[in-house]
This record gives C-alpha cells, sequence and structure tokens, in this order.
C-alpha cells in the first residue's frame, strides 16, 4: 500500500530532538485528536520519560540472563521492609468501591457501547492485547473513548440498528500499550515514541478533565510490569501530566496487572510505588502463563505441559492468585480475578451449558478465595458472572478477608505444572497461533475461536509453547519426537484444516500466508522474540 507522510512541527524550538513528526498514511489527519497541544505534551512526555524507560527494558533482558545462568527468582531482600511494614493505599474512589465484574474489549465503537451497556461495574478499553495498533485503529480508538467518555458514543450498523448508550454504564478504566512497545507512526526527534506514553497522553490530554467534572477520574489499567521500579515510572508520569495540566493531585488511578513471572516477586513494592493511586492488583492469567514459560524457556527440561492442562487449580497458579488476595487486602486495596474466555455458545444449546459451568466454578473459586471482581470478555456473561459475585459477596468488596490462613514461598510460585505433551496440543497451538495472527494482521485483535475469545496473550502461550517444545526435541503421545519434519507436517495438516474451516473465498482474501510465515517465523527463530506483536507490527500501517 502505497503511503503518504504527514510532518507536524508543533513545538517552536531550535532542538530538533523534541520536534513531533508523524509518518503514516495520511488518509485523514484526525484533527480532533493530534491538535498541536496534544503533540506538544506528547512530546513533553517522551522527553522527560524515554530515557528511563529504555533503561528499565534493559534490566529486564539482565534479569533475563541471571535466570538462564540458574539464578532463579526470588523475594527481594533489599526490599523486605516494604514488604513486612505496615502501610496501606489510598482508598479508591467511589465509582470504583465496588468492581465485582469487569468486561474487557477493544476499543472498537460498537463493541464499547455493548460493554459500557453490559451491566458490568467496569470497562476495560484495551489498546493493548484485544487490539490490532495500525495507525487507523489507534487513532480511531481515541476517539471512540473520547465519545464515551462525553457520552456521545453511537454506532449504526450496515442493516441500519442503531447502537447507543443507555442511562447506566460500567466505569470507564483504559489499557494503554506496555512499556516494550513503540508507536513508530509518532517520532520525537529521531525516536519513535513510546506505546505506553502516546496511547495514554492522548487519552489523558483530552479526557482527563471531562472526566473529574463528571465525577469519575482517569483510571487505568497498567499491563506487562516487570518490576517496581517501572511501575515507579507509571507514578512519575502521571505526577508530570496533572500538573501540566493543573489537574487535582492523585486523581489519576491505576490497577496494575500481575501478568509477568517477575511482579509476582513485588506485588508489595509495586502498590508502594503507586500507593496514592493504587486501585488494585488483576490476576492477567494467560500473560502470567506466556511469561512463567518465556522467562524459564531456556532451562533444560523446565517444559510446561499443553496449555489445556495449565488451568487455574494447578499448584503454581493457585499460589500465586491467593498471593494477590493476601497481598491485596493487606494492603487495603481490590484483588481483581481472571479473564472467562468462553462465550456463549448460540447453536449448541448442551455446549453452552457446559461452557456456563465452566465459568461458574472459575468465578466461584475466585469469590471464595477472596477475590472482590473478576474479569469477562462477553457481555453474555455478565450475568453469570455477577450471580456468583452477588450471592457469595454481598457487600462491594472482600477487603476483610485477610487470608492469613494462605502461605507460599518462591519454590511454591515457580513449580512445574504436571501433565503431557501431546499432539493434540501441538496442533492446537499451531491453529490458535494461526487463526489468531491472520485476525490481528487484519486488524481485529479480539477473536473468538473454538468458542473462546482469544488475544494476543493466549496466542504467545501457543507459539511460545511450540517454540519450546520444538527446540528440546520433546517426547508426544503417540511416542513421536516433535523433529521440524515432524512439526511440518503437522503443520501442513492444520494449514489444511483452517482452509476447510474458514473456506476458500475467506482463505484467499485474508491474511493466512502472511500468519503462516510469522508464525514459522516464531516458531523456528534460533532466539525466542520476547513478544509476538513486535514482528508482527512491521507487516500493518
Amino acid at each position: 500500500m502505497e503511503k503518504s507522510m504527514i510532518m507536524i512541527t508543533p513545538i517552536p524550538t531550535t532542538s530538533t530532538r523534541r520536534r513531533a513528526s508523524i509518518h503514516a498514511p495520511a488518509r485523514t489527519a484526525y484533527p480532533q485528536v493530534l491538535t498541536e497541544e496534544a503533540l506538544v505534551f506528547l512530546s513533553e512526555l517522551h522527553h522527560h520519560f524515554n530515557a528511563t524507560r529504555l533503561r528499565l527494558l534493559s534490566e529486564r533482558a539482565a534479569v533475563q540472563a541471571r535466570i538462564e545462568q540458574g539464578k532463579w527468582l526470588d523475594f527481594d531482600p533489599a526490599t523486605a521492609d516494604i514488604r513486612v511494614g505496615y502501610w496501606e493505599v489510598s482508598a479508591p474512589p467511589a465509582d470504583l468501591q465496588d468492581r465485582r465484574v469487569e468486561i474487557t474489549g477493544p476499543v472498537d465503537r460498537k463493541m464499547m457501547i455493548n460493554a459500557l451497556n453490559s451491566g458490568a461495574n467496569v470497562f476495560m478499553a484495551d489498546l493493548e492485547d484485544s487490539h490490532t495498533p495500525s495507525w487507523d485503529n489507534v487513532l480511531q480508538g481515541q476517539i471512540n473513548l473520547q465519545d464515551a467518555v462525553r457520552r456521545t458514543i453511537s454506532y449504526t450498523n450496515e442493516q441500519g440498528k442503531q447502537y447507543v448508550l443507555g442511562m447506566q454504564v460500567a466505569t470507564l478504566m483504559v489499557r494503554p500499550r506496555g512499556w516494550h512497545l513503540t508507536e513508530r507512526h509518532l517520532r520525537i526527534g529521531a525516536e519513535a515514541m513510546s506505546a505506553s506514553l502516546f496511547d495514554f497522553g492522548l487519552y489523558f490530554f483530552h479526557n482527563a478533565e471531562e472526566l473529574l467534572n463528571r465525577g469519575s477520574g482517569p483510571y487505568f489499567y497498567l499491563p506487562k510490569l516487570e518490576s517496581y521500579l517501572e511501575a515507579r515510572l507509571w507514578n512519575e508520569v502521571f505526577d508530570f501530566a496533572e500538573r501540566y495540566l493543573q489537574l487535582p493531585e492523585g486523581c489519576t488511578k491505576a490497577t496494575v496487572l500481575i501478568e509477568t513471572i517477575p511482579a509476582v516477586f513485588q506485588m508489595h513494592e509495586i502498590l508502594w510505588e503507586l500507593r496514592t493511586r493504587s486501585v488494585g492488583l488483576n490476576c492477567g492469567r494467560w500473560d502470567y502463563i506466556f511469561s512463567f514459560i518465556k522467562k524459564h524457556k531456556d532451562i533444560p527440561g523446565y517444559l510446561f505441559p499443553d496449555r489445556s492442562q495449565i488451568t487455574m487449580t494447578v499448584p503454581c497458579m493457585r499460589a500465586y492468585t491467593q498471593l494477590v488476595v493476601k497481598t491485596c487486602h493487606r494492603r487495603g486495596i481490590h484483588a481483581i480475578g481472571g479473564m472467562a474466555a468462553q462465550i456463549p455458545i448460540r447453536d449448541d444449546e448442551r455446549a453452552n451449558a457446559l461452557a456456563m459451568e465452566r465459568v461458574r466454578a472459575d468465578k466461584l473459586r475466585e469469590v471464595i478465595d477472596g477475590h472482590d471482581g473478576t474479569w469477562v470478555a462477553h457481555p453474555g456473561l455478565v450475568p453469570v458472572a455477577k450471580a456468583i459475585f452477588d450471592e457469595h459477596m454481598p457487600t462491594p468488596h472482600q477487603l476483610h478477608e485477610k487470608r492469613s490462613d494462605f502461605h507460599t514461598t518462591a519454590e511454591a510460585l515457580l513449580a512445574l505444572p504436571e501433565g503431557s505433551i501431546t499432539v493434540r496440543g501441538v496442533r492446537l497451538n499451531i491453529q490458535v497461533g494461526i487463526l489468531y495472527l491472520e485476525s490481528w494482521l487484519r486488524g481485529n485483535g479480539a477473536v473468538a475461536i473454538h468458542y473462546l475469545m482469544e488475544d494476543a496473550a493466549t496466542a504467545e502461550i501457543s507459539r511460545i509453547q511450540v517454540w519450546q517444545w520444538l527446540r528440546a526435541q520433546v517426547r508426544l503421545d503417540d511416542g513421536r519426537t516433535l523433529t521440524y519434519g515432524y512439526y511440518q507436517e503437522l503443520l501442513a495438516d492444520e494449514v489444511g484444516k483452517i482452509r476447510v474451516l474458514v473456506g476458500s473465498a475467506a482463505y484467499a482474501g485474508g491474511q493466512f500466508d502472511a500468519a503462516i510465515r510469522l508464525f514459522e517465523q516464531l516458531v523456528t527463530a534460533a532466539v525466542c522474540e520476547d513478544f509476538l506483536t513486535i514482528p508482527a507490527y512491521t507487516l500493518i500501517d
């Protein structure tokens, strides 16, 4: 696709290092988002915080190197005083006191309206794992967020059906992209801008004051943190942004997703860094599994079983989620449970009943464990999850449940899940990985596959497991070794099934060839790619 470039230099300075320029397809200039004042704000964010971001990313690599040298993750003795000390975070604002059901989804206009109307307490509008960050998607998402904040968002489909907001809507939270990603379409000087600062900055600049005037505030979910220093950086960003726009100190609130294995050892420290802003921690289970595998991928024999066998009831996952609850409640803050990835199955009553029962069992375990809320990915699951929490949590939260009965160790958190590696598991990873990547490359980052809502996190598990199993040449349950040759047989077979599943026209008109090439690149690389979204990002506008 031929691209043209818009060049905007809004900062009247002789220094080219702080000059913003947009390098993107010029289908539209998005004037209501990319105002001169907003671009100046983004430039200031980059100038003040990008160097620290890059330094912290290099520390991630250092931690990875130490693990590969046999130095296992553990609780840091240097921060023991924070873990054992008595302190609590600030109380949450009124519209985040009750978070029993939260729905998540991309910033697609229709899906946002449905989520806000779903009856959930909170809607997390996702600019990260369920969102393909093409330039148009990112900027249209910002427009949709502006309209949602002002309650003017509406949508009419091709059949003329209208979607508008109801009287009661969920409290809005926004998840920007992680520290590891860049927004290549905006450069400050010669550097691509941090995608985290870009997503946060545009939303905050255009909406923070409006949210406060409406009795809410700028509320965020912070993804993929790997250390308390990364939380400290976010806190410094919030401080700066509030001063810049002359907003009340501490009005910005954040929930941190505990979705990396290093972060589970630093939860007290993360809350300490955000103690005037934190409104909770969340169990980002799928990314957590991915991080767990990735951090230990090169340790001989340390192999995870099939993804389907890594349930929330295996010991290491039980230790993780219960530690989140105990940590949060000790600090007076909400512990939010994980995602129910199931979606309603409308054409099979029996299969739907089984799926809904799995959701109920998952949510019952969470509320009994002491979670103060949970996540769903589909509006149809909101009443299912809400019924469980209403029955077992009559109060707005369970902060009184201190979980003094629960104790764990680093060894328990790092215990390898038991299970097997099967041909079916390899096949499923190949199929899900390709189907998801194809959808992502077409611009859709949240896709239903086999009646589960898949996003980048679940696709990450699929591709890294195949990478690890191929590298280790594991023995599968059919007695064969997973060599590259055997993998090629399975890949060809699964591609054939995909052709039948989607139909010849959809296959020809889709991004399947590119998705297959990318999947092959990811699972056969000599060095494992940190995040699949990094090479995938080069394939979209």
